[in-house]
């Protein structure tokens, strides 16, 4: 039996793995990369999940959220698997229910977006641009 361990030579790592290896090397500077690892994911996580019920790519900056926390954390790499398998389970759910649930969810999803435009006084400042003043234009919160 061989004393050693992998007879294959070993290769610096290059690129990425290079860049990281340093800075994990030195431990203050590994922290400062930490946490604006953390910082840049919760933000992105914090958008995405406010960017859910809208039609846009929502899901999608959740998913790059955790995919930026899961490159520096072990608990991300954890929800990040756990939220892929709901969010597959969800579609399939949601998908097998026809047509009928596909159309709810469409006018949900407008009523939600006007809603919103509403709430946040876009109606009323657009009406302005345009020329048409009605009240019922206005947002509830300019009143």
């Amino acid at each position: 039996m061989s004393t050693e361990l992998d007879p294959r030579p070993t290769t610096p790592p290059s690129g990425w793995r290079a860049f990281r290896t340093g800075v994990s090397a030195r431990p203050t500077l590994n922290l400062a990369y930490r946490i604006g690892v953390a910082v840049i994911g919760i933000a992105v996580l914090i958008l995405g999940i406010l960017a859910i019920p809208y039609p846009g790519p929502g899901w999608a900056i959740v998913f790059a959220g955790l995919g930026i926390l899961a490159t520096e954390f072990a608990w991300a790499r954890h929800a990040l698997g756990w939220l892929r398998g709901k969010y597959r389970q969800g579609m399939a759910w949601f998908s097998a229910r026809g047509l009928a649930m596909r159309a709810f969810a469409a006018i949900a999803t407008a009523l939600l977006v006007i809603a919103t435009l509403w709430v946040l006084g876009t109606f009323g400042m657009i009406g302005g641009w345009i020329g048409v003043e009605s009240e019922w234009l206005r947002s509830p919160l300019a009143r």
